[in-house]
């Protein structure tokens, strides 16, 4: 396996067919403009945002209703706070020599979801050699057996041990920031359950708390994207096995979110 920290985006742009779906966002567009300088025909298929109403009643259903409305409540907390880490947002950017600005030169589709059949015919028409994934809904069985091409996903977060949502919180939270990183993997049917490609590690400053740490783990990693993305349009693909326990993650419930903070300054 592939720890890969360092940026790989400085060679000449190569031929290449991409399809991106992602729901947009500074993180994704980081991934965007970095795969953008090095491949040579990229499309961006973004979807429109997912109502917080099936949200809540699917992750209700799953973890119950007190849950679901303290995790709710943390990512609302997490959407105001990231007014107040700019500053170390800025430093993570320059650290890394990457932008999470919009290209204008890199081509945009609104879709409603990445599952409607006619985004799914729009992709296929496409004809793209890779699809890869970052912060969008996750593949239905039907859509990902219609992409005419390998698809691959990028986490914030080392697989299998901290699959799922907010992966380098929860590696501070349980004392193992030796897996706080990022994966490349596989799109299988389940929840980041794919096999891996690459993965990159960091160590989170004092300053990072949950509004940066996907900033970090997503700037940080750009090098791993390509060479999984340059792996696969190469035919070249070499999944690896990763050994230890496998858990799904999701966004702790506001109290627990708060009260790591005080008394852990786990934030």
């Amino acid at each position: 396996m592939a720890d890969a920290d360092k940026q790989n985006n400085t060679s000449a742009r190569q031929a290449g067919r991409i399809v991106v779906v992602t729901a947009g966002g500074e993180n994704p567009w980081i991934m965007i403009n970095a795969l953008a300088q090095r491949f040579d025909d990229i499309v961006v298929f973004q979807e429109q945002p997912e109502p917080k109403g099936p949200f809540l009643r699917r992750r209700a259903k799953k973890l119950g209703w007190p849950n679901a409305i303290g995790q709710l409540a943390t990512m609302v907390a997490s959407r105001f706070g990231k007014r107040f880490t700019r500053k170390r947002a800025q430093d993570i950017l320059a650290l890394y020599g990457v932008s999470g600005t919009p290209d204008a030169r890199v081509p945009v589709r609104q879709i409603v979801s990445v599952n409607d059949e006619a985004a799914v015919s729009q992709i296929r028409a496409v004809a793209p050699q890779v699809v890869f994934l970052i912060s969008c809904r996750m593949l239905k069985p039907a859509t990902l057996a219609q992409t005419p091409c390998p698809v691959i996903n990028f986490h914030a977060g080392i697989n299998p041990l901290y699959r799922g949502l907010m992966g380098g919180y929860w590696a501070r939270i349980n004392d193992d920031v030796g897996n706080f990183g990022a994966t490349v993997h596989l799109v299988d049917e389940g929840v980041d359950t794919g096999s891996v490609l690459y993965q990159s590690r960091q160590v989170p400053a004092r300053a990072d708390t949950m509004h940066t740490y996907p900033l970090l783990q997503t700037a940080a990693s750009t090098g791993i994207a390509i060479a999984a993305v340059e792996d696969t349009l190469k035919g070249r693909l070499r999944p690896v096995d990763v050994a230890g326990p496998s858990q799904q993650w999701y966004h702790p419930p506001i109290w627990t979110w708060l009260g790591n903070g005080i008394r852990r300054g786990i934030w």
